[in-house]
């Protein structure tokens, strides 16, 4: 999956999109030393493949490069955390 992302400076997402469609995005906002990600949404058509875990995957390695903490408010990204122990190093 081609996962791209948008970032102005204080507010940014991670998507997914084919065929000048939207299938996957999660949005964040970020605080300093912060990125909050505040909603998950994953199209039906990817749904159990694996496409919101990839974009969780790409925000915490954004998080690795800019040696900042995620903190997760919405409830996906919480499930994922606590399914993925070596996002750990993250997580706020």
């Amino acid at each position: 999956m081609d996962i791209q992302q948008k970032d102005d400076g204080r507010n940014g997402v991670f998507f997914i999109p084919a065929n000048n469609e939207l299938l996957a995005e999660i949005t964040y906002r970020i605080s300093e030393d912060l990125i909050i990600i505040d909603r998950t949404e994953v199209d039906a058509t990817l749904e159990g493949k694996g496409g919101g875990k990839q974009l969780v995957n790409a925000a915490v390695e954004f998080a690795r490069e800019k040696q900042i903490n995620i903190l997760p408010h919405c409830s996906f990204v919480k499930h994922v955390f606590d399914l993925i122990s070596q996002y750990n190093d993250v997580l706020k």
